[in-house]
């Protein structure tokens, strides 16, 4: 139970996107372990276990709210499912320690890995995480409760240049040397709209009619508190060493910066060009094929239903099952 009323699990509830797709790319791969890096409220999770009677699956969430949401959700699967409170930038090690949890019987092999990365619709509703500039809420945006650094800290400690520098990369915000300045002036901000009604005395009038002017700050403060793109690039590297031959790592972003990540290190290990230069006549092969040859998005009926969708963007790349010395013997499809 969260404090002061209702389950966790209905609290942390809300609807996977491009939950089709993702069972859809995790049906050819092997018997094994599926991780859910990103597992939230476990509805991806939940979906591939039912789907698959022949794999387990981990769940890694730096949420402790998700994780009890998690943990209730697949109950039903039994020892099948284990969740574990982890960040995704420390996910080799986290895998490694989860796997003992397994019984001996299902195998340890890792056919699959998913990023469903960002913030959930369950964070962003609940006023007092300060996720969101539709609420007036202490200024946190934390994803791990525990951890020390906060928004708070963030507005008023960061100097002027590193504030306008973090707004403009991460939010990829026009305005962003204004806001920093008007930020600055305005210390100290503690709650959401105080630092709402800042950002929009610093952006033109006639820009304040496209949207919420707050909404690019808010996401760049978020990715800094969370070190997302720091914990991403991680995770992929880490889900490169990890996933077994046969197995796919599979990535659904929201935003350019994340899909971009995404993209440029998927082409990384499965383009030829980006491998180390060796001898002539031994021809580098990559150990990774492209899944999809585009960003896979969300079909209109799932848009209508769940607005949240409309900006995923779903990759993916697969190891391939048997290398010899410049040749695919086995090439996975």
């Amino acid at each position: 139970m969260r404090p002061g009323g209702g389950p966790v699990v209905e609290d942390f509830g809300h609807a996977p996107v491009l939950v089709r797709e993702v069972v859809d790319l995790f049906a050819p791969v092997p018997a094994g372990v599926i991780v859910d890096a990103t597992v939230g409220g476990a509805g991806h999770a939940a979906a591939l276990l039912d789907a698959r009677s022949d794999i387990s699956l981990l769940g890694v969430d730096r949420d402790p709210i998700a994780v009890e949401a998690a943990r209730a959700r697949l109950a039903r699967f039994g020892v099948r499912a284990h969740v574990a409170r982890g960040v995704f930038g420390e996910l080799e090690e986290v895998v490694r320690e989860a796997l003992r949890r397994f019984p001996d019987d299902k195998g340890d092999d890792i056919v699959g890995i998913l990023f469903d990365l960002g913030v959930s619709s369950p964070q962003l509703d609940r006023p007092e995480r300060g996720f969101s500039y539709r609420f007036d809420a202490p200024l946190d945006m934390r994803m791990d409760s525990g951890q020390d650094l906060t928004a708070a800290e963030v507005v008023n400690t960061y100097d002027e240049k590193r504030l306008s520098q973090l707004i403009r990369s991460y939010g990829e915000e026009r305005f962003a040397r204004s806001i920093a300045r008007r930020i600055v002036e305005a210390r100290p901000l503690s709650t959401t709209r105080e630092l709402v009604d800042v950002i929009r005395s610093a952006v033109p009038a006639r820009f304040r009619r496209k949207g919420n002017p707050a909404r690019l700050t808010f996401q760049a403060l978020r990715m800094e508190v969370n070190r997302e793109l720091p914990n991403l690039a991680s995770g992929l590297d880490d889900s490169v060493r990890l996933v077994a031959p046969g197995g796919r790592v599979v990535a659904i972003a929201y935003h350019s910066l994340e899909d971009r990540m995404v993209k440029e290190r998927f082409l990384d290990i499965t383009e030829v060009d980006q491998l180390p230069v060796v001898l002539p006549g031994e021809g580098p092969e990559p150990e990774f094929d492209r899944v999809t040859r585009r960003a896979v998005k969300a079909q209109a009926d799932e848009i209508d239903s769940n607005p949240r969708s409309r900006s995923a963007r779903l990759r993916a790349v697969e190891r391939r099952r048997k290398m010899v010395r410049g040749s695919t013997v086995q090439r996975a499809g």
